[in-house]
């Protein structure tokens, strides 16, 4: 093969690769999520500036989780950090130049890595909307715990507009892989209002960075599975097998035994893989969805999320569900409801998180390892049993979308054309029961 046929191959690749990662990043149930991140210059100082930075999560339901965010830039010149108030640089940096005689700055690294402080941190270097270790609620949920920002006083970088360059590849870990920064570009300056509303103050510059989500990037298995069941069939629907990945039975737990081996699990560490349960799905998360009554005019579901992994407490946890008759819910226990219409013609999507202080934490495997609600739907022209209507068409768990089962599996009704008695007789009286008890009340 030649250079030239070589080199088209390559471009050829790269592009295409390209493609896939812009068409994972963009999410149909949420079309302008992102998380903004805004460098708003607050004043100039001898050799460069104060700015406050902040980082908005504007995705309807996904979040940050903990150990929370990490920001990274590379600086266009030789720029040091001279201190920071809300965040801190992981990596001082080699700071040993003769040109810092009297003050060491916080960091001299030229591609500085930025963590959140925790909770708690001491009042002077704390900043407004600090403090959170990184952990940023979905819009969806809480609007006020989606934002976070710092404050960094910058050094060697030009203290004018004409001199300022912006920082360049900038990279946010949430706290794993997943998003993709756009560059750095010049927007009109932040506007900032006095607590009385009276006044009202400009940022002297001020740019804009763009990151957006993609599972394709985050994770090369899948995170979450779904099973189901019915009132109407004894047959359970378990998750795909092998739907996050073949198991390696080392690497998963099968008895008590296994679990008291890895008592150090809970210990602190940077690693964040999954130590779950042995099972053929071997997946993390597992949702169910169990059709549970058939009323004359309504009909009702149970969801249960289980948590199968021993590593982690899933915080703020978030639950989507697509399905045509959202549209008509008439009421939802144990969990906090609201509908996702990212399309104003339809209102098949809802938006599931926990009650605050009662399940809003999803506890690591185990007895308590769950959580799970009930939804009563009205029944519309559309209603049936049949073919699997009474089932979800998509569900994703904290953003990602988790694996479904094969169509041809669900439960469905029995044939009615060659009946078993037994089975017959138990069905009808399942479904049919129900009505008229209602009938009678």
């Amino acid at each position: 093969m030649n250079s030239d046929k070589l080199k088209l191959l390559t471009f050829s690749t790269t592009s295409f690769l390209f493609l896939i990662s812009l068409a994972a990043a963009f999410d149909p149930l949420d079309p302008n999520g992102k998380i903004e991140i805004k460098w708003d210059v607050m004043y100039w100082t001898a050799d460069g500036y104060v700015a406050t930075v902040t980082i908005t999560n504007s995705q309807t339901y996904r979040h940050i989780t903990s150990p929370g965010w990490t920001l990274g830039w590379v600086w266009a010149k030789e720029e040091v950090i001279w201190s920071m108030q809300g965040a801190e640089a992981t990596d001082q940096g080699d700071c040993s130049s003769s040109t810092f005689t009297e003050t060491i700055p916080h960091s001299c690294k030229r591609d500085p890595s930025v963590v959140d402080l925790l909770p708690g941190a001491p009042y002077n270097k704390q900043a407004a909307m600090c403090c959170k270790g990184g952990v940023l609620t979905s819009w969806g949920q809480d609007p006020s715990s989606a934002v976070s920002a710092f404050q960094l006083t910058v050094g060697r970088s030009g203290s004018s507009n004409n001199t300022v360059r912006l920082p360049k590849n900038f990279t946010l870990n949430g706290p794993g892989l997943g998003y993709t920064c756009s560059q750095a570009k010049i927007v009109p300056p932040s506007a900032f209002y006095s607590s009385d509303g009276r006044r009202r103050t400009n940022a002297l510059m001020t740019w804009d960075v763009t990151c957006s989500y993609s599972q394709f990037l985050a994770s090369q298995t899948p995170t979450c599975c779904v099973s189901m069941s019915s009132f109407y069939n004894s047959k359970i629907t378990p998750c795909k097998a092998c739907a996050c990945g073949c198991k390696d039975r080392t690497a998963c737990i099968l008895t008590e035994s296994d679990l008291q081996s890895v008592t150090e699990l809970n210990a602190p560490t940077n690693d964040s893989a999954p130590v779950v349960q042995c099972t053929a799905h071997n997946c993390p998360i597992q949702v169910h969805w169990h059709v549970k009554e058939n009323y004359k005019g309504y009909w009702r579901v149970k969801i249960t999320i289980s948590n199968l992994n021993y590593r982690l407490n899933y915080s703020q946890w978030t639950l989507v569900v697509e399905h045509p008759n959202f549209n008509n819910t008439v009421e939802v226990y144990s969990f906090v409801y609201k509908p996702l219409t990212p399309f104003i013609s339809k209102n098949d999507t809802a938006l599931f998180h926990g009650l605050k202080f009662f399940n809003d934490v999803l506890l690591q495997a185990g007895p308590n390892g769950n959580v799970h609600s009930e939804i009563i739907f009205q029944k519309d022209s559309t209603f049936t049993l049949e073919h699997g209507w009474a089932f979800p068409r998509k569900v994703y768990f904290d953003g990602d979308e988790c694996v479904m089962p094969s169509p041809d599996s669900y439960p469905f009704l029995p044939n009615l054309a060659n009946p078993n008695p037994i089975l017959l007789s138990t069905t009808l009286a399942c479904i049919f029961l129900p009505i008229f008890l209602t009938l009678l009340s």
